[in-house]
């Protein structure tokens, strides 16, 4: 017998369980995730008791910030915006494979001060379920800290909180995971604000040139990877080699001069994964997976 729930008991399970809370502060990215929940602790305890925040550093992209603050907009979702400092961690700096742990202690400490500070009770994320089958060192600061995480404690899978999304007619519920721009550094590299912003210019100067979908500009420090599906490419970037060079490579160089090589990993990026085996090549025997362009 089948024990799949339907959607509207998934998301009354939700609705039950942040209606149970005196009051909480949600760590909103603006992602599917945290915007989900940031629209349901709206309808379920009203702007009194909620309030979402926003961590802003060099490491968030300035246009999912846009996209978050358009998206709170609409739906009357109370945000703060809160300047953290992972940057000035060095151990965050040194890009480690538990990188993303430094950063969330930081946030969750500025958030866990704006909760105490105006008397939210409750300090919530977005993990939902899936995440915690994967390398999420970042949600293991949230458990140290006491994060709740209401999603997760309500068994919604990603599939199951995008299908939740579409329902309460969130516009991003269909979009790509978006990590911060240092999952895009390879590890062991540092991480320093103007390799974050050589990230951000390389995926914007792509977007604007069509690509759309899953798109991530790998940091290798001289050489830049460009991973995105196939399939989302505008014709004109897979139509002919001297194409993808001039679409592809071009903008990339524009903004990491000292590039080597630029190549294009056209299978999907995978959110949660140690960060290069997939676009670091092949094992030894194995087929090469990437191409240069």
């Amino acid at each position: 017998m089948s024990t799949l729930r339907p959607m509207s008991t998934r998301l009354n399970d939700l609705r039950s369980l942040v209606g149970q809370m005196p009051s909480a502060l949600l760590g909103y990215s603006g992602g599917v995730d945290s915007a989900l929940l940031a629209v349901v602790m709206r309808q379920e305890l009203g702007r009194a008791r909620m309030l979402a925040a926003i961590g802003r550093s060099a490491s968030y992209p300035t246009a999912q910030w846009e996209d978050a603050r358009l998206l709170a907009a609409r739906f009357d979702v109370p945000i703060v915006e809160v300047e953290t400092h992972e940057l000035d961690d060095p151990r965050y700096l040194a890009n480690p494979g538990n990188r993303c742990f430094f950063c969330k202690s930081e946030l969750w400490q500025r958030l866990q001060e704006v909760a105490r500070e105006r008397g939210f009770v409750v300090v919530c994320d977005g993990t939902n379920v899936d995440d915690l089958r994967e390398h999420r060192p970042g949600h293991a600061a949230g458990v140290a800290a006491s994060i709740r995480s209401p999603l997760a404690e309500t068994g919604l899978t990603k599939a199951e909180v995008r299908e939740a999304a579409r329902e309460l007619g969130l516009p991003n519920w269909n979009a790509p995971a978006s990590p911060c721009l240092s999952s895009r550094i390879q590890y062991g590299l540092q991480i320093t604000p103007r390799r974050l912003k050589q990230v951000e210019e390389a995926e914007d100067r792509l977007r604007g040139m069509g690509v759309r979908g899953d798109l991530r500009v790998r940091h290798h420090g001289e050489r830049a990877l460009a991973c995105h599906k196939a399939r989302q490419a505008p014709r004109a970037h897979v139509s002919k080699q001297e194409r993808r060079h001039h679409a592809l490579v071009a903008p990339l160089r524009a903004v990491c001069r000292r590039s080597k090589v630029v190549s294009r990993d056209t299978r999907r990026p995978r959110s949660g994964s140690r960060l290069c085996r997939r676009c670091a090549g092949p094992r030894r025997g194995e087929p090469p997976r990437l191409h240069e362009l």
